[in-house]
């Protein structure tokens, strides 16, 4: 997609933190913006960051395939097309695998994982019409696991897997299909409040120059696993 002017791109989670970082920038290019939350307060309160008749906002609950059809559905009734979707709806639940509760084990899994199945399975048949682009949101959580991380692990590798094997199947039909893999960003993830003292940490913009490259990419190169991490990190 040399020019993005005018295309269109869904972003799940995409109320704060890397995903509103991720819009602001597509936005700069030109893209047409849908951004999904899971309530109703979260979407509009995102809205308020922007004064654009290019942002449309969702509610969705990822781990609802239900929610999924109706938000893609959404977006196609609004501009008649979806170029690429960024599925970075996410959350993380840390405890020793013995103290892990049942709840917090199905949540990362229905959210993290399942959803960017339902995702998937809610936009391929229009990024097969546009030839378009399907990015995930995991982790180096998905290739290096850590104590108190059995939970959050299992998502992330799933969801590396999963997107690996995804590109091998759509690329015939011309959809590229790529997962970013950041290290620690400066987000609202895990209840934390970004301030001074993540400086170190990547930055949402960071995230959303690098889907922009991905996006930017020549037709023939596929950047389809990326690691990202910070240049230096913080001193302990």
């Amino acid at each position: 997609m040399k020019d993005l002017k005018n295309k269109v791109v869904y972003i799940t989670g995409g109320t704060k933190g890397i995903g509103l970082g991720v819009a602001k920038s597509l936005l700069a290019e030109g893209m047409k913006v849908a951004i999904s939350g899971r309530t109703q307060q979260s979407v509009d309160q995102a809205l308020k960051e922007f004064n654009n008749d290019a942002v449309l906002g969702v509610v969705s609950n990822v781990a609802k395939m239900e929610d999924e059809k109706n938000a893609v559905s959404k977006i196609l009734d609004k501009w008649g097309q979806l170029d690429a979707v960024l599925a970075n709806a996410g959350v993380g639940n840390f405890a020793p695998i013995d103290e892990m509760t049942d709840e917090a084990w199905h949540q990362m899994i229905d959210t993290n994982l399942n959803g960017v199945f339902h995702t998937l399975k809610a936009s391929v048949e229009a990024l097969k019409k546009s030839k378009g682009y399907y990015i995930t949101l995991a982790s180096l959580a998905g290739t290096n696991f850590f104590a108190q991380g059995a939970g959050y692990n299992a998502s992330k590798f799933g969801v590396v897997g999963f997107t690996q094997a995804a590109m091998l199947d759509l690329r015939k039909y011309d959809i590229k299909v790529s997962t970013i893999m950041p290290g620690s960003v400066a987000s609202q993830f895990n209840n934390n409040e970004p301030s001074e003292k993540d400086a170190w940490k990547i930055q949402p913009e960071d995230i959303g120059e690098l889907v922009l490259n991905l996006l930017k990419m020549n037709p023939r190169t596929l950047p389809s696993k990326i690691e990202v991490r910070p240049t230096r990190p913080d001193k302990k």
